[in-house]
């Protein structure tokens, strides 16, 4: 038995016990294993003799471990497995969220319960929704989406427990689980996939929307950027839409919704032919893009298959990094 106690709220003999019942469930643990002494695992974990002592008898008395006397404590039963109870913190509710929340919730065994939070791009939110959280649940999706660095507040998750959704963190160690997306590869992939259709245009436009509060990943960015270069395409990146942006000839990959809207508003205003004289890409998929305007063409994962395998992660309680694909659905927009 391995593990170090995690840093929560919980008292030390709680973590000591869901640390034997962790390991039981991973099959580090096998049935008439013997565990660590009382001494042993107090040095190791640097509790006090007494705490790891309530921990095997709370152990004993559920029939999960059995002592021998003069010899010490060994596992009595592997038949721990509990109800999934995950917290779940995403950035903002949109539609495509939905789509992933649904299928994460149908992945997961009937008696799992979902507890959902949303940090919308604050830092000290998020902070404190996990700090106030830990411990409590034995499963936690995080989606950790900030141009900063939040390695320091996930890794006080224990690493068994954490599940990342949509992106990894690059300064984050130990061995967790992620279902995410290679947002450089990703649009790189998809933008040279529509690149016949582009060069009917002058020029593609990114806009950020950094007035939205709409998170880019630097990585899809840099994609971006590569297109450009290796395509010998003119591109260029906006901090935020504005209707003088909107010009024939023109090209545009818009992120937020609220964008979206205002930029067919104002190609209709121009009169100016979407799919023709102007094109767009949005990203993200949703329902609505399908038919929205004769039909929106889109760079997008795979929401509903990120969510079914997170959420078979969690229900075969595996640890795994899975890459979700992506890539672009062409529509009349462009």
């Amino acid at each position: 038995m391995q593990d170090s106690v995690a840093v929560t709220d919980q008292p030390k003999y709680q973590q000591l016990i869901e640390t034997v019942l962790t390991g039981i469930e991973q099959g580090t643990l096998s049935l008439g294993q013997q565990l660590p002494s009382i001494n042993e695992l107090a040095t190791t974990q640097g509790v006090a003799k007494v705490t790891v002592a309530k921990a095997y008898e709370d152990l004993r008395q559920r029939g999960i471990v059995r002592s021998q006397h003069g010899k010490g404590f060994y596992v009595a039963s592997t038949n721990v497995r509990t109800s999934l109870n995950v917290l779940v913190i995403f950035d903002t509710l949109n539609a495509y969220k939905e789509t992933l929340y649904d299928s994460l919730k149908a992945a997961l065994p009937e008696d799992a319960t979902l507890s959902v939070f949303f940090h919308h791009y604050d830092s000290a939110v998020f902070d404190t929704l996990i700090r106030n959280n830990l411990g409590r649940f034995n499963a936690y999706v995080l989606m950790p989406h900030f141009d900063s660095d939040v390695s320091e507040i996930v890794a006080l998750v224990p690493p068994e427990k954490l599940l990342l959704l949509d992106q990894t963190i690059p300064t984050l160690s130990g061995d967790f689980s992620a279902v995410y997306q290679d947002f450089e590869e990703d649009i790189f992939n998809a933008l040279s996939a529509a690149f016949d259709r582009l060069q009917h245009y002058q020029r593609l436009t990114l806009v950020l929307s950094k007035d939205r509060f709409q998170y880019v990943p630097a990585s899809l960015q840099a994609g971006f950027n590569r297109f450009g270069q290796i395509h010998d395409f003119p591109v260029r990146i906006v901090d935020t839409y504005s209707a003088d942006l909107v010009k024939e000839g023109e090209a545009f990959l818009l992120f937020a919704d609220r964008d979206l809207v205002s930029f067919l508003k104002d190609i209709d205003q121009l009169k100016l032919e979407l799919g023709k004289q102007v094109g767009l890409l949005s990203y993200d998929d949703t329902p609505m893009k399908e038919i929205l305007a004769g039909g929106i063409s889109v760079i997008s994962t795979d929401f509903a298959l990120m969510g079914k395998t997170a959420g078979q992660l969690l229900a075969d309680r595996q640890r795994d990094k899975v890459a979700n694909p992506g890539g672009l659905t062409l529509r009349n927009s462009l």
